[in-house]
């Protein structure tokens, strides 16, 4: 019951921040680190949904199932170079609202749908999808199997699936697990490893690629970013949230920097 009420608390806090990443100031941040901007950004940059888009081979008549997609980064994006259908999925209406506007303003609207729903409970027919993204979406739920399971029911066999995400380092200290923690999202720690739950929700992992030297420079980039937009961020912000993400920036940093947080990019495939 706890752990649901604070998903639901995360989902409006998500919906907030989509609305509040509208603005000028962080758009322009968005583009000088992610080279994107689409009002919201996990970690991808373009150069990884390019490397995204080569691993999934997408092209016309493939649909393509984007979970936790957010304001449509890097889905929409992936859905215009590729011509590929596309479905969005996830749970705050307002960056799903903004997702479906972006769509329209980049002519995707006949290819692109939108629909509100819980990521381990997808609400499609059995083998309906032919490829798979989520980026930085498992490190933001508890439920990990349970995802990757109900992408599984829904996915054609063969179908290929990436996914990024952001999780601990192995063999920490208590004291470095702490930090780490305080830094990074709020369920990135797995009781199994991702190829463990790969494997039970019968996935076959094809390649495994180490993208933490890319994420520390992005988000030093960032930070260094916010620092120079100060001014514009505090109007969007306010000075105390501007101030608490610079020092949440810092942290993170800090982290990854240290060797206690790393971030993964995962491609896999359903077997017959």
């Amino acid at each position: 019951m706890a752990v649901t009420r604070e998903l639901d608390e995360l989902a409006c806090c998500h919906g907030k921040a989509a609305e509040l990443a509208r603005a000028d100031a962080v758009r322009d941040l968005e583009r000088s680190v992610y080279g994107c901007d689409y009002g919201g950004n996990g970690g991808a940059t373009r150069s990884e949904a390019e490397r995204v888009f080569g691993l999934l081979e997408l092209r016309p008549g493939v649909r393509l199932l984007d979970v936790g997609a957010g304001s449509g980064w890097p889905a929409l994006y992936l859905a215009q170079i590729s011509g590929c259908d596309l479905v969005m999925v996830d749970i705050p209406l307002a960056s799903l609202r903004i997702a479906r506007e972006r769509a329209v303003t980049d002519r995707l609207a006949l290819r692109c749908e939108t629909i509100a729903a819980d990521a381990a409970a997808l609400p499609f027919r059995d083998a309906s999808f032919d490829a798979f993204n989520h980026s930085d979406v498992l490190c933001c739920t508890p439920d990990k199997l349970g995802v990757l399971q109900s992408c599984r029911r829904v996915a054609r066999d063969g179908a290929r699936m990436t996914f990024t995400t952001i999780a601990l380092a192995s063999d920490l200290t208590a004291a470095q697990r702490r930090i780490a923690m305080e830094s990074g999202p709020r369920f990135m720690e797995s009781e199994q490893d991702y190829a463990a739950l790969l494997a039970q929700a019968q996935w076959s992992l094809q390649e495994r690629i180490d993208l933490t030297a890319a994420y520390l420079s992005s988000m030093r980039s960032e930070l260094d970013g916010m620092k120079v937009r100060t001014d514009a961020l505090v109007q969007v912000f306010g000075r105390e949230e501007f101030t608490r993400r610079v020092e949440r920036q810092h942290a993170a940093v800090a982290a990854i920097d240290a060797g206690f947080v790393r971030r993964e990019l995962f491609v896999a495939q359903a077997g017959a």
